[in-house]
């Protein structure tokens, strides 16, 4: 069997502060994005939270600056990042001939939220995204960045042919619509799903630890054999919200611990797989910075890179030394996304490879790689199936 690890990078529709081509630009828009609902959540609004969240506001061109002030954006569907939704009780007065003010005094006066427009994903990109899967030809996949269950499900149904008999995706911890999932032929029975989205932050009181979540998927081979999956996606390396690696080696530390506790359970074959955000320190590729539980010395994992089967690309052109990553330029540093396994399982290891046909490479290119070989209808940054290359091993069991 085939299984592979694919960060999709949304399949229909991505909020538009995500857009790659505009990534620098959205990044802004993204942390007020979290600031406003995070102090939103707030029993009480302090002076500094409301001066906060207008300002975030403003970021997020829900208001915009006027000779006159600041007033509502009246064309907030076309040209904000996001839209401010009041379904009960008031949050914002904002008369037309003044300034606008937050006459909520806490959480519970209001219930609304701050929500990301969406834009369509590029028609041709999402045709090769589905190509890259079709040609991938995985009998287990985990898609990173699906915005929903029902998205999946209209994916596999209309773009590939009802390929996968099965579409799982339970909703995680971010609100922009990048969650998790898995599909699987015909030949897998998904057994059962342990989500592990309320698990606590150690180091902040009241805060849930992964960014999504970190689903555990028991299946059921045709052969009889039980596979383990352990889906990720890890902290971004986003510095929006401050610094993301302390709190990605907590997430890895307890992927780490569940990986444990299975292996204490009984269970042989484990796969942990999926974007980690975050590659190997340049000059030392046997280090991983955040992810030391998962990949340094003396973790019982296997990474696939590791493995004597593992090659390049399908292309036979390529042998993929060049480009060891799997991100845009694909440098080692940019070796995000992984496939990690228990001894068991990476001893039934038959093959492996990247697959980058689907990939441009850094959005500001103007011309295709010239280090791998990409598909002819792929001639711009936004026709990409992703910024990601599919990850695959090839296990006898």
């Amino acid at each position: 069997m085939r299984l592979a690890t694919f960060n999709v990078e949304n399949l229909f529709a991505r909020a538009k502060a995500m857009d790659n081509t505009v990534r620098e630009v959205g990044q802004p828009a993204l942390a007020a994005f979290e600031t406003f609902n995070r102090i939103a959540a707030n029993d009480e609004y302090s002076d500094d939270d409301k001066a906060a969240m207008l300002d975030a506001l403003v970021t997020l061109k829900v208001l915009v600056q006027t000779r006159a002030g600041r007033r509502l954006n009246p064309s907030q569907f076309d040209t904000a990042w996001a839209l401010l939704r009041e379904n009960r009780g008031d949050f914002l007065a904002a008369p037309s001939d003044r300034e606008p003010r937050i006459v909520a005094k806490g959480r519970g006066d209001w219930t609304g939220w701050v929500e990301l427009i969406t834009e369509p994903v590029d028609e041709v990109g999402t045709r090769m995204t589905a190509r890259v899967i079709g040609e991938l030809a995985a009998d287990v996949l985990c898609l990173v960045e699906a915005e929903n269950r029902p998205a999946l499900v209209r994916f596999n149904d209309e773009l590939l042919e009802r390929r996968y008999e099965h579409a799982m995706l339970v909703d995680g911890n971010d609100p922009r619509g990048i969650d998790v999932g898995l599909v699987a032929t015909g030949d897998v029975t998904i057994d059962w799903v342990r989500s592990h989205v309320d698990v606590p932050d150690p180091a902040v009181a009241g805060k849930r630890l992964f960014s999504r979540d970190c689903p555990l998927y028991k299946l059921k081979l045709e052969s009889g054999a039980v596979l383990y999956l352990l889906l990720n996606h890890l902290k971004s390396q986003s510095f929006a919200s401050g610094d993301p690696d302390p709190l990605r080696t907590r997430q890895s530390t307890e992927v780490r611990a569940i990986y444990d506790r299975l292996r204490a359970e009984g269970a042989e074959y484990i796969a942990v797989l999926g974007d980690f955000n975050k590659g190997p320190d340049r000059h030392d590729p046997k280090h991983h910075p955040t992810l030391e539980a998962l990949l340094d010395a003396g973790t019982p994992l296997v990474s696939c890179y590791d493995l004597d089967a593992f090659g390049g690309l399908f292309d036979p052109k390529d042998t993929g030394k060049e480009r060891p990553g799997t991100f845009q330029s694909c440098t080692i540093s940019n070796r995000l996304d992984y496939i990690l396994l228990s001894p068991e399982l990476a001893a039934k290891v038959t093959g492996g490879g990247v697959f980058r046909k689907g990939l441009w490479g850094s959005p500001e290119n103007k011309n295709p790689p010239k280090l791998w070989t990409t598909y002819q209808e792929l001639t711009a940054a936004k026709h990409g199936a992703s910024d990601h290359a599919a990850v695959w091993v090839d296990l006898d069991i």
